[in-house]
């Protein structure tokens, strides 16, 4: 009998330090994003007066797509360290809003390498239970407890480039550039199994150049901002013996 009791009492006090290690055994991420990008510069859109919180300016006419990818690596349980990878098209037209005689209209080409920083306010319990990482389903009352949220910003540089009207085309201004960005946004992850990850996220880009669009006015108040509503997925990769990310 003693032995029995004996094995009961060391998986008691070791069973929960084992599980809170689980993350460690895939530290590595790898993230595809897609979805809409939503640009608010000097072309198009209401006036303030016109546009309480800006929401009269998201339209389908200034939607357009983005691409992403990223590697992320988990320094602990709350915080990721991640290196993305965007390429999108933003889009600006006087078509809709304060502005219509004026027939501005340009589609920008960007690409953007970011450095981010993400903090886990929730974590899911999911990934701390051993018949989780066995591959056990908590079904549907454990939906919750697959759940992460979290809030990222860090620091990106933006490569652009316009295609604009003929309109916008005789200012003469700059039809590529360079500048810098700061990403900030939430996000949630649904913890589907040991190696896949489902979630949404929503960006915002502040930009340090007020010229994204191909024009400025005297009327600017603010640089040229934009935003991503991606969908994710996500591959866990295992953790090699050397500490960095295992592809077998």
């Amino acid at each position: 009998m003693k032995r029995p009791l004996l094995v009961i009492l060391l998986i008691c006090l070791f069973g929960p330090f084992s599980e809170a290690q689980l993350w460690k055994m895939k530290k590595y991420e790898a993230v595809a994003g897609v979805g809409p990008s939503f640009f608010f510069g000097d072309v198009g859109g209401f006036s303030r007066k016109k546009n309480i919180l800006g929401i009269r300016d998201i339209s389908y006419l200034q939607t357009r797509f983005n691409l992403n990818i990223n590697l992320k690596y988990r320094v602990n349980q709350n915080i990721n360290a991640r290196a993305s990878l965007t390429y999108g098209i933003l889009h600006a037209t006087d078509e809709r809003g304060s502005n219509e005689g004026r027939e501005f209209e340009s589609t920008i080409s960007i690409f953007e390498p970011a450095l981010i920083g993400e903090y886990y306010f929730i974590k899911n319990s999911a990934e701390n239970s051993y018949l989780f990482s066995k591959g056990r389903n908590p079904g549907i009352l454990g939906f919750f407890k697959t759940l992460d949220f979290y809030v990222f910003t860090g620091i990106g540089g933006l490569s652009y480039t316009l295609k604009e009207n003929d309109l916008l085309l005789d200012r003469n201004l700059n039809k590529s550039g360079f500048t810098a960005v700061i990403p900030v946004g939430l996000g949630t992850t649904l913890v589907y199994s040991p190696d896949f990850n489902f979630g949404v996220e929503v960006g915002g880009r502040y930009s340090f150049s007020d010229y994204l669009d191909g024009y400025t006015s005297q009327y600017s108040s603010a640089n040229d901002v934009y935003y991503f509503f991606n969908f994710t997925i996500t591959y866990k990769l295992k953790t090699g013996p050397n500490g960095g990310p295992s592809f077998r």
